[in-house]
């Protein structure tokens, strides 16, 4: 009975289609180690190989700069030409499916492997003239070398593992300060996480209008204030990049935000501090803000890769997780959506070894208490987000609900915000203390307000 090898050939084109029609998705397919191989038809072979050399080369893997490779390596016409490359185009299905499609071609490729490796020993065990130790050696290696090219994680070299973490410690002993991550400028909480560290994930939680995106923005400031040869990039999911440049210049200049968004009632004490503020950010140049309200998580990853890229990168701030819509994750509840997203954004964090601080909305459930500070267990969607971060910080400030203490913070300007740092996967856990200035949405240390 004639036998097929295994192999998935609508799989391939679709696969092919999807680096044609959306470019940033070689990125995924290239870090997953995609190779010519896994592919079982030759046209797709060749159209891969041209793709991966636009890749090398850094340019866009677009349908008109494959066929211009090809017709340079005069192998345009052997693949069937245009009509070829549109039908590839025409099979892609959706940018989600990348890591899907390259694991299944993966593992096709390995079943054949194994399959002609199997049939040359037995070809060689039917033909003899071999000594029995010697032909179960040249089988066992024949194996073992396909069961190498498995994709699996291999264990970590233990006496590296050691010497690697010593010098690590060795050089924190030598600094002069207990921050290990990178600061955030709030002095209790840069010593309580030592910083943000590099890989983790930083839910901050709070109810509407509570400060999330002041702090995250004070936070993204701070930290591009302090890596000043590396990026920070802001993903605004709800607000227009320029209103976030807004509150951005507000906060830095300590302008009032109403001035500022309106130019109205400025006095020349007000135009020198934003001018200063302005010249100091554009020295910086390295806040960058997409403002894409339907960002999908392959995209948002293929952003960070470039500008990790291009420019370097230390911090990511997404605003916010809950508002993420991805229509080829829609089939399951909302609950599952919103842990898809979350372990992306972990998986992002340790892809890329920066902090990612993923904003979040927190359930009704605070309203109906008597205390409203939040807790844990109120995160929206909460389960997979919790258990993902690495660090959950979750907002309160008292004049929200309270009206005495709202009166007093619109006479003085001032008023406290309380982070509770509710989980902290490699530390303690604590409740510190900040103060907001609204009117700029600016944050500070409590003994640096003035």
């Amino acid at each position: 009975m004639s036998r097929e090898l295994p192999k998935a050939i609508e799989i391939e084109a679709s696969l092919l289609g999807t680096l044609l029609v959306y470019p940033e998705t070689t990125a995924v397919a290239m870090d997953q180690g995609l190779e010519e191989d896994d592919f079982f038809l030759n046209e797709n072979k060749t159209v891969y190989r041209a793709i991966k050399k636009l890749y090398d080369n850094n340019q866009t893997t677009v349908v008109s700069s494959v066929a211009n490779i090809l017709r340079e390596e005069n192998m345009f016409t052997s693949i069937g030409g245009m009509p070829y490359l549109l039908s590839l185009g025409n099979a892609s299905e959706s940018s989600q499916n990348v890591l899907e499609y390259v694991n299944l071609l993966h593992d096709k490729q390995l079943l054949r492997k194994m399959i002609l490796t199997a049939e040359k020993v037995v070809d060689s065990g039917y033909k003899g003239g071999m000594d029995t130790n010697a032909f179960l050696d040249m089988a066992e290696k024949d194996v073992l070398s396909v069961s190498r090219d498995r994709r699996s994680d291999e264990f970590v070299d233990p006496v590296a593992l050691i010497d690697n973490t010593m010098k690590k410690i060795e050089e924190y002993s030598k600094s002069d300060t207990d921050i290990t991550g990178l600061k955030t400028g709030l002095t209790d909480l840069d010593h309580l996480l030592h910083g943000l560290q590099r890989g983790d994930l930083i839910i901050l939680a709070a109810r509407p209008s509570m400060g999330k995106t002041a702090v995250a923005l004070n936070l993204a400031m701070n930290v591009a204030k302090n890596q000043p040869d590396e990026a920070v990039a802001v993903f605004s999911l709800e607000m227009p990049a320029e209103q976030l440049q807004l509150r951005i210049l507000s906060a830095k200049s300590r302008v009032e935000g109403d001035k500022v968004r309106t130019g109205k009632y400025m006095s020349s004490e007000d135009w020198s501090k934003l001018y200063e503020s302005a010249a100091q950010l554009k020295r910086l140049r390295n806040i960058y803000i997409d403002e894409k309200s339907n960002n999908k998580i392959a995209e948002i990853f293929s952003k960070c890769r470039r500008l990790k890229s291009e420019h370097g990168l230390s911090l990511v701030v997404l605003d916010y997780i809950q508002l993420l819509s991805d229509r080829s994750r829609s089939n399951g509840s909302r609950e599952q959506e919103v842990a898809e997203y979350s372990r992306a954004l972990k998986s992002l964090a340790r892809e890329l070894e920066v902090p990612v601080i993923a904003l979040s909305q927190l359930s009704r459930n605070v309203e109906s208490r008597p205390d409203k500070r939040p807790m844990l267990s109120d995160l929206r969607e909460s389960g997979a987000i919790e258990q993902d971060a690495d660090v959950v910080m979750l907002l309160y400030r008292d004049s929200y609900y309270n009206e005495e203490k709202r009166t007093e913070a619109n006479e003085t300007g001032y008023e406290k915000l309380e982070i509770n740092v509710a989980k902290h996967r490699n530390g303690a856990i604590d409740r510190l203390e900040v103060v907001f200035e609204k009117n700029t949405n600016a944050i500070f240390n409590l003994t640096t307000k003035e």
